[in-house]
């Protein structure tokens, strides 16, 4: 744990991975966004009909908040996956709030891979564990070097304040 948490060897190799993943999200969310056609309540529909049948490949409860939830606001959901695609694939390219973006890549891909897509998503949720698991580390070499100390700085010196006062 403390290699991949902590090693300037393991950061490189975390910087190769983020890349990658990053360029997948770049590439998904962009040709959604410029192709024009991209609508979520196709992609929708087809994974409340997978719950169905003799062997499901989308579990009820999963359905049930599709057909409920993802479905009425489809226009929503239609957005949310172009922008937070390309966002979180940008994100994680140049490193910036490695992290968070990571976090929100994997759950897309959870929701993805929940709705009966298999394609990619499993071996970016496999990528994507490792740079959650290093932490800061994953970002070390990209803008986090620099934004995470500052960010840190901000609160810190917003604490020592606050306290100041009461």
């Amino acid at each position: 744990m403390n290699f991949i948490r902590r090693s300037s060897i393991a950061a490189g190799i975390l910087a190769l991975i983020r890349i990658y993943i990053g360029y997948e999200w770049v590439v998904a969310g962009y040709g959604k966004i410029t192709g024009g056609q991209f609508d979520a309540s196709g992609y929708l529909q087809g994974a409340i009909a997978s719950a169905g049948g003799e062997h499901p490949a989308v579990q009820g409860w999963w359905a049930v908040f599709l057909e409920k939830v993802a479905l009425p606001n489809a226009d929503i959901f239609t957005f949310l996956v172009m922008w937070g695609e390309l966002l979180v694939g940008i994100a994680l390219i140049l490193g910036i709030f490695t992290n968070f973006s990571a976090l929100m890549g994997i759950t897309m891909n959870f929701a993805f891979l929940f709705s009966g897509t298999v394609s990619t998503n499993a071996q970016m949720v496999l990528l994507t564990v490792f740079l959650l698991v290093a932490g800061y580390n994953a970002g070390k070499f990209g803008l986090d070097r620099w934004v995470i100390p500052y960010v840190k700085g901000v609160f810190t010196k917003k604490e020592r304040e606050s306290l100041k006062v009461a």
